[in-house]
């Protein structure tokens, strides 16, 4: 399964091939561990054996270059094909530290990124509250200056990796009377003071994620990243560069699930003959594979774009991001079309896919907040 764009290296190429061969030897098939946070610890080791957590932060920790985001929608593309668990594990350990790679101290910066490189320190990126999902401006977590650091109240939810995570990206309100313009972002470690994990949430697929809440936690100020009212901008960084790989982890789930139905069609026989001879599956497939490829040629000339130029990407991130999060639900629901009745049988892989693409049309702004980016993008 190689990444066919206008948009690779050839050293793209090699990683692709690489991952590719982690996944289907190492992932596919692999026993469930007794929970999802032990598989999640688990797929997250593997990951730090293969390399692959080198793609999630800087070559070295003083680094300013820029991650390649190609990379990373590869490794997601690849991931996702055999797990959705381990390329979320993936994805966090990005989402989660990119903060701290743009905005953090040089201190915070050489102790933190080596652990997360190594898969010793677990990423979670904590943004969304009960009352403030799409509308950013809306976050009620305060930071207040106390002393020699911060204290920070609030509660975040649907929070990825919490409870597992050993550190957390968190934004809070500095100035609440400036809205986003008075939004920061703190570093807080599993074990401030004041931080609680309050419940796991569960999901329709395999998801470690949940609520925390800051009761009074308190953070040096070292652990503030970038200035005070910059944490909105911070935010919109990293999800300008991470956009394109949710709708990259989507083309791996929607190739796995084409696959699935081209395979099931061509040995499933109905009056007579397989069923994919009949037309209407045809149709089907044909269709499928077009929006699929849309999808990969959308998701890679957006990563290509955030590396190769230093201007923003909002607007191909978000296309990248809508078109191929919604193409691919509509390709795995055509596999379990395809697939009929096996389709809707508890652990046959088109089932789980259907699961698992649920989520990625909601995470790092619902299909919906991306039409509006990219109108906004157009109107400006």
């Amino acid at each position: 399964m190689m990444p066919e764009t206008p948009f690779h290296e050839e050293r793209h190429g090699q990683l692709a091939e690489q991952v590719a061969s982690f996944a289907r030897t190492t992932l596919r098939g692999a026993a469930p561990e007794a929970g999802e946070y032990e598989q999640a610890r688990a797929c997250l080791r593997l990951l730090a054996l293969a390399g692959l957590l080198d793609y999630t932060v800087p070559a070295t920790p003083e680094s300013e270059s820029a991650l390649d985001v190609r990379s990373l929608c590869i490794v997601r593309e690849h991931l996702s094909y055999e797990s959705a668990l381990a390329d979320l594990m993936f994805a966090m350990q990005g989402l989660g530290s990119f903060p701290v790679t743009l905005a953090g101290s040089a201190s915070l910066k050489r102790r933190l990124l080596p652990l997360v490189r190594a898969g010793e320190a677990i990423a979670a990126f904590a943004i969304t509250e009960p009352e403030a999902g799409s509308d950013v401006g809306a976050l009620r977590t305060t930071a207040s200056r106390d002393g020699g650091g911060y204290v920070l109240d609030g509660v975040k939810t649907f929070i990825s990796n919490a409870g597992l995570a050993d550190f957390y990206t968190v934004f809070a309100k500095t100035d609440p009377e400036k809205g986003s313009k008075g939004i920061s972002a703190f570093l807080v470690e599993k074990d401030a003071p004041g931080f609680l994990f309050e419940e796991k949430i569960e999901l329709i697929a395999p998801h470690p994620i949940g609520r925390i809440r800051f009761a009074g936690c308190r953070v040096p100020a070292e652990n503030l990243l970038g200035r005070e009212g910059e944490g909105f901008k911070i935010a919109m960084t990293t999800l300008d560069t991470f956009r394109p790989t949710v709708g990259a982890a989507a083309v791996g789930l929607a190739s796995r699930a084409l696959d699935a139905a081209v395979e099931y069609a061509k040995r499933r026989v109905q009056f007579g003959k397989p069923i994919a001879e009949f037309q209407a599956t045809q149709i089907k497939l044909a269709e499928m594979a077009t929006d699929l490829d849309a999808s990969r040629l959308l998701v890679y000339r957006a990563a290509w774009k955030k590396d190769t130029t230093a201007g923003r990407v909002t607007r191909e991130s978000a296309m990248a991001k809508l078109f191929a999060t919604e193409a691919a639900q509509h390709i795995i629901d055509s596999a379990v079309q395809i697939h009929g009745g096996a389709g809707l049988v508890r652990g046959a892989v088109v089932e789980h896919l259907y699961r698992d693409i649920r989520a990625l049309r909601i995470y790092e702004g619902t299909s919906e907040i991306q039409k509006l980016v990219i109108a906004g993008q157009l109107l400006r």
